[in-house]
């Protein structure tokens, strides 16, 4: 069986693919791999890119992609032992990404391993906290038996930058119940499962959205909807590490604001992080909300 197989989910991503590919191929390697990639409708070039590299290139129409299933479909069309899922615009930051990534497989116990994100040039200040709180240098092995002290990290998962035992993604496929979070969803099955989840810090690239105020509320409110739903939120530990590292970030900004406009961004990432805990507020008590309030709320219409 070949070693390894990287899967791309693909749609308009020619500007980030340009130099996401070249990283790709150009890794110090000697692990064997195949390049997949499913593409839902890409008008940009993407497809012609994606050509010009040795890449397995699947289309499926854009009305139906699904964080899950079509996850799920790609892992289907590799050959790998190991899956490594890598978003269009995570860019690997060194020539020893994959390497590192695929390295603590040699653990059989370990199930799944995700590696760190860097923020790209130009974040936001929130972007930047988050990355620096969530992924830091450390590497960490997650074990079932010992989850007393990890908090809501304990199920901390991105498929951004992943990869997974093949045995177990057919053992534990990406929840398809999920619209979206798929990846806190197949790392908790995971976990439950009996298998040790690692973070190596090694396998970095850099990846970054820029959110809006708004669209982080909203983003949040589904993460306290998919807490709920997953039964994470009443696991032990989490609200309180979660709550203790969400006031940790707030009163870091709050210390370096001031007047002036050289502060604004500040400002700017004290209210966002409001924002977020507002959102996470709502979404984890959605079940008090009526259902027209839930649906204009949500940012992934996890409500239909």
């Amino acid at each position: 069986m070949l070693e390894v197989s990287v899967l791309l989910l693909t749609k308009n991503g020619r500007c980030d693919l340009e130099r996401v590919l070249p990283a790709v191929f150009g890794q110090e390697t000697s692990v064997e791999f195949e390049v997949i990639a499913v593409d839902s409708g890409s008008t940009d070039g993407t497809l012609e890119l994606l050509r010009r590299f040795p890449v397995q290139v699947n289309r499926i129409p854009a009305h139906q992609f699904h964080h899950a299933r079509t996850r799920n479909l790609a892992a289907r069309l590799a050959k790998g032992r190991i899956l490594v899922f890598l978003s269009q615009d995570a860019v690997p930051a060194s020539s020893d990404w994959l390497s590192e990534l695929v390295a603590s497989f040699d653990d059989p116990q370990v199930g799944a391993v995700y590696g760190r994100q860097f923020p790209k040039n130009g974040s936001s200040m929130e972007r930047r906290d988050l990355f620096d709180a969530i992924y830091g240098d450390k590497k960490i092995i997650k074990d079932p038996a010992d989850c007393s002290d990890r908090g809501y990290r304990f199920y901390h998962f991105s498929d951004v930058n992943a990869a997974i035992r093949r045995s177990v993604w057919e053992r534990c496929n990406f929840p398809e119940n999920l619209k979206v979070f798929e990846d806190l969803g197949i790392a908790k099955l995971i976990l439950d499962d009996g298998w040790t989840i690692v973070y190596e810090p090694q396998a970095a690239v850099f990846h970054s959205h820029v959110h809006s105020t708004m669209g982080l509320f909203k983003r949040y409110f589904d993460i306290g909807y998919t807490l709920r739903v997953l039964r994470i939120w009443d696991a032990p530990g989490t609200r309180d590490s979660l709550l203790r590292d969400g006031w940790k970030l707030l009163r870091k900004k709050v210390r370096k604001a001031g007047p002036g406009r050289k502060n604004a961004f500040v400002r700017y990432g004290i209210q966002q992080d409001m924002a977020k805990g507002i959102g996470l507020f709502l979404g984890l008590n959605q079940n008090h909300l009526p259902l027209v309030l839930k649906r204009h709320l949500s940012a992934f219409r996890v409500f239909g």
